[in-house]
């Protein structure tokens, strides 16, 4: 079993907090040292509480599964021979009440373009099973409905 971290970090900096318009800033540090400036959505809390050059944890999310499903896809084209010159996914996110009346990521949908290079390419049908079974693999995509526990330290 793999274990991964990553810490999230926030300060208020002296800002008012008890009025709710305090900075959603912070930032996302993982282990090998890579920083990443974090945010809410502007379209869950408006400017200025929300920063719009920053990743917000729904694009993170859709990201992470465009991610996972490009690395799978990647190795099962090599695997089989396939020289993958550029991979590129114009993915997106829906939210909206979920089955249970709550407000989630209900859709992300994957939109990879990808060219091949060499002699040897695939045809569409090679390429949409290559796609079908990466996202049968992609730990990501298998997680979405994963347990979260909360275990607060004192």
């Amino acid at each position: 079993m793999s274990a991964y971290t990553a810490t999230i970090d926030w300060e208020r900096n002296g800002a008012d907090f008890l009025d709710d318009k305090y900075s959603r800033q912070h930032v996302w540090r993982f282990d090998g040292g890579v920083e990443i400036r974090a945010s809410s959505s502007p379209h869950v809390v408006p400017v200025p509480m929300s920063c719009e050059t920053a990743v917000d944890p729904e694009e993170a999310f859709i990201a992470a599964l465009s991610s996972c499903h490009m690395l799978w896809f990647l190795s099962l084209a090599a695997k089989r021979g396939f020289v993958v010159d550029a991979y590129r996914d114009e993915a997106m996110g829906n939210m909206a009440k979920n089955s249970e009346g709550k407000i989630a990521m209900t859709e992300v949908t994957l939109r990879p373009s990808v060219t091949f290079g060499g002699a040897n390419g695939p045809g569409p049908d090679e390429i949409s099973a290559m796609h079908d079974e990466a996202h049968e693999k992609c730990f990501i995509a298998n997680s979405v409905k994963t347990l979260v526990r909360c275990e607060p330290v004192q």
